[in-house]
């Protein structure tokens, strides 16, 4: 009994060649088509089953779309309540519920929504790729290859989940010596572009996109495909032949990036070069963060001075960031006068920036020595407890620091000692040495 059900429903699904797509519907046709809709609507659905497998096989198939939409519908009601049992039908019934995602496709490729064409293609695409990922997930082959399929007609409008699903295929794959490092590599690539790409039509789309963004990461990163030994043996050559393929080079910035291989000379060179082709203030300034993680002091200089210049007026809040980690780089190669110049910049860009940037000017004039009379040597600690003032002014989490450095720069000449130079107490001084300028008050002691 049993084996005669299976091929029954196995002929009742059938794909008939010799039908032709202008084929007018019979009554027996239009009875079923009725009885199961109405079955359907009420969510009658057991019975509504056998009802459309009767309108399945006698219905021309190019007339009703829903034919295809609603039997997917009761298809994949039916295998998930048959779960486990009975293999051979359950496969029959998802060999069918596919069957119907490749008809609807050839018939239907195209709807109305709102009386505009719609193009239906996306959706009967990701559709047949989830039932793949929910019913035949146990043979990494037949899933990249089918998802495969679907990937690169669909592009940028793949669901997430199924560019994860065919990402994971293809280290299972590398896994068993099937496929080679780049092809998991550049599959990955296309994966993440296609994310990127992606354009939600809603805020649970945007969601879904960012969780499939995270989990892409997670399982390539897990791979342990992407080394940066595997990366360098792949790229390298690659690179080398052709350095000012832009294509080649973004991607070798992706992936080496992803799998922070930045101590890579690689990494460098196709940094710098993609800048060079494409430049702009972000990437100056990642070459600065690269540069001054090497210690390569000029070069890091240059990039951020260049990011600096290639910043837009408007963007005060980046162009005081750029500054300030100037200002901070600098003074710790001992660039004073650098550094000093762009703490004052950052200064006044950006109050959420004045605190640290003065402190750095303290800090600056606190390290410099003039030379000269009393009064020359003793007025760069003046300015140092100046700027270490305003630090603690603009910014109340310094104060216990500013106060510490302002109490160890406290030193007062005599006031007859001031005298002979021909200055008195509380007078406006401006002290000039080591590129850098500042007016301060002369303080004496009595």
């Amino acid at each position: 009994m049993k084996k005669f059900a299976l091929f029954f429903f196995a002929l009742a699904m059938m794909m008939f060649s010799s039908r032709v797509s202008a084929q007018e519907p019979s009554a027996e046709c239009l009875k079923y088509m009725d009885l199961y809709s109405v079955n359907f609507k009420q969510k009658q659905y057991d019975d509504a089953l056998p009802q459309w497998r009767m309108a399945y096989k006698l219905c021309p198939r190019n007339k009703w779309a829903n034919l295809y939409i609603h039997g997917s519908t009761l298809l994949n009601r039916e295998i998930k309540k048959l779960g486990n049992r009975n293999p051979q039908y359950r496969n029959a019934l998802v060999d069918s519920l596919l069957t119907l995602q490749d008809e609807r496709l050839q018939y239907f490729p195209t709807g109305k929504k709102g009386g505009v064409v719609v193009d239906q293609r996306p959706t009967i695409l990701n559709n047949k790729g989830q039932y793949i990922i929910n019913f035949r997930d146990s043979d990494p082959k037949y899933l990249y290859d089918e998802l495969g399929a679907i990937v690169s007609q669909l592009g940028k409008d793949t669901k997430g989940s199924i560019l994860v699903r065919y990402m994971q295929a293809s280290i299972d794959l590398y896994k068993a010596g099937k496929l080679k490092v780049d092809d998991v590599l550049n599959i990955y690539t296309s994966c993440a572009d296609y994310l990127a790409a992606a354009e939600p039509a809603n805020d649970e789309e945007a969601a879904a996109i960012g969780e499939a963004k995270v989990t892409l990461e997670s399982v390539f990163a897990e791979s342990n495909v992407a080394s940066c030994d595997n990366l360098v043996a792949i790229f390298a050559p690659r690179y080398n032949a052709d350095p000012n393929n832009v294509a080649l080079v973004s991607n070798i910035v992706k992936l080496m990036n992803r799998a922070e291989c930045f101590s890579s000379d690689l990494y460098l060179k196709a940094v710098t070069k993609m800048h060079s082709l494409d430049p702009s203030a972000s990437s100056a300034y990642f070459l600065f963060k690269l540069h001054s993680s090497r210690g390569n002091t000029n070069e890091a200089v240059k990039y951020i001075e260049e990011a600096i210049a290639s910043c837009a007026p408007s963007a005060g809040e980046t162009l005081a960031q750029y500054n300030y980690e100037l200002a901070s780089f600098a003074y710790k190669n001992g660039l004073k006068a650098k550094s000093y110049a762009a703490a004052r910049t950052a200064a006044e860009l950006d109050h959420g920036y004045a605190g640290r940037a003065y402190m750095i000017m303290g800090n600056l004039w606190a390290g410099t020595s003039c030379g000269g009379d009393e009064i020359t040597r003793y007025a760069p600690r003046w300015a140092a407890c100046d700027f270490y003032g305003k630090a603690k002014a603009a910014d109340p989490s310094l104060a216990d620091e500013a106060n510490r450095q302002i109490s160890r720069n406290s030193y007062y000449p005599s006031a007859a000692d001031a005298f002979m130079y021909g200055y008195h107490n509380g007078q406006s001084y401006t002290v000039s040495c080591g590129g850098m300028t500042a007016t301060t008050t002369i303080r004496l002691s009595r």
